[in-house]
């Protein structure tokens, strides 16, 4: 048996084990509870305080983080209310700019239309008075070809060339003392061969040396003729009366063929049939003889220099031909001396001996003429040029420099 005393009454009492067990597993269960409570209940507690702290924790750093997004926002929307500025000013600006821009180019284009306007009036006024100048002409062209219809009409075939003969010399006398003051143009009246040019011309530098000659030939029929001639017609005679008449060129200067495109446009060169021959109408007369003379003019200077070349090579052939003339003479002469110096010899043997000093004497001459024959047989070119350096370049430049 147990005792077991009343902690409130104080009475003592018996209780068997079984009782005591259980009075015992009692005891600790509620102690069990009332400390598991108790321990709960701290836990919770500390739970609670923990998570207080930890929401306070969080709280701050939210806090903070919410103050720093504050201050974000606070400083993008000042800044974007600072670009918003500067946009609306650059805006502004820009539209200031566009419309400074446009009222000058609204102005530049009413001063463009102004100017334009008055262009366009003053080109007008041009147009009209080319118009009106270029009708006059064209009147006046009519009116000459009517002339010259009419005059074509009333003229015999002989008077139909002379009048193109005397508008070309009346073409070149105009202009001949101001662009060709040297100049020989004139009727060509030598008849060689039979037949002549219409014209020659020739022309001299400052030296008087002629560069440039040109056969002229002038050719022209009525409108009425039955047999219509080709210009390849005189093709032929002109390039004969060129040659007979020493000339360079030949040109004929043709109104037949009257329709044909190719001599109607101008200067035409036919040397694929003669050489340097050409085919002119009227108007082209003078431009032909530019040129020619111009062309002529650029190779005036090598002309000279071929001429100076040719000059000092006869020089130089001439000079040759003399000194072999001369020791070709000298040679006969001493070997027809020798001659008669053996002979003499040969009778001076035969005489008596009182003459041998003569036979010596003529004996001596005669090496002498040897020694002579030798030296001229020494002469040569390079020998006589030595001192003289002129002469050695000349010879050399015309011969090759073999001497």
């Amino acid at each position: 048996m147990n005792e077991i005393k009343c902690p409130k009454c104080g009475n003592v009492f018996s209780v068997d084990e079984a009782d005591y067990a259980s009075i015992a597993n009692q005891i600790r269960n509620n102690e069990f509870n009332e400390e598991l409570a108790r321990r709960t209940a701290e836990q919770e507690k500390r739970f609670t305080i923990k998570q207080e702290l930890e929401l306070n924790k969080k709280e701050l750093e939210f806090r903070k983080i919410l103050e720093k997004k504050e201050q974000e926002i606070s400083r993008l929307g000042t800044e974007v209310a600072r670009n918003d500025s500067l946009r609306k000013m650059a805006v502004l600006e820009t539209e200031n700019s566009f419309r400074e821009k446009l009222q000058a180019k609204d102005t530049e284009i009413a001063e463009l239309k102004g100017k334009m306007t008055s262009e366009k009036d003053a080109a007008i006024i041009r147009e009209k008075s080319l118009a009106d100048k270029y009708n006059s002409q064209l009147k006046e062209k009519q009116e000459l070809i009517d002339y010259y219809k009419d005059l074509k009409t009333r003229m015999s075939t002989k008077m139909v060339g002379e009048t193109l003969e005397i508008h070309c010399s009346t073409e070149f006398n105009r202009m001949r003392m101001s662009m060709y003051p040297r100049a020989y143009f004139e009727k060509d009246n030598d008849i060689r061969g039979g037949t002549k040019g219409d014209f020659v011309f020739r022309d001299y530098d400052e030296d008087g040396t002629e560069y440039i000659s040109v056969m002229f030939e002038m050719k022209n029929e009525m409108d009425g003729t039955a047999v219509k001639h080709k210009n390849e017609d005189f093709f032929a005679k002109l390039d004969k009366d060129r040659n007979e008449k020493g000339c360079e060129y030949a040109v004929l200067v043709s109104l037949l063929e009257p329709d044909s495109e190719l001599y109607n446009a101008g200067i035409v060169d036919v040397s694929y049939r003669f050489p340097k021959m050409y085919v002119i109408r009227p108007q082209f007369f003078m431009p032909i003889i530019s040129l020619l003379t111009q062309a002529a003019k650029n190779s005036l200077g090598y002309r000279k220099a071929l001429a100076i070349a040719q000059k000092q090579s006869v020089d130089v052939t001439n000079f040759e031909e003399q000194l072999n003339d001369f020791k070709s003479k000298f040679a006969n002469n001493y070997r027809l001396a020798s001659e008669k110096f053996r002979k003499a010899i040969e009778e001076i043997d035969k005489t008596i001996d009182h003459l041998q000093k003569i036979k010596d004497a003529l004996l001596g001459s005669e090496n002498n003429l040897r020694l002579a024959n030798n030296k001229a047989e020494e002469l040569t070119i390079k020998r006589l040029t030595r001192n003289n350096p002129t002469m050695k370049a000349k010879f050399e430049e015309a011969s090759g420099g073999t001497h």
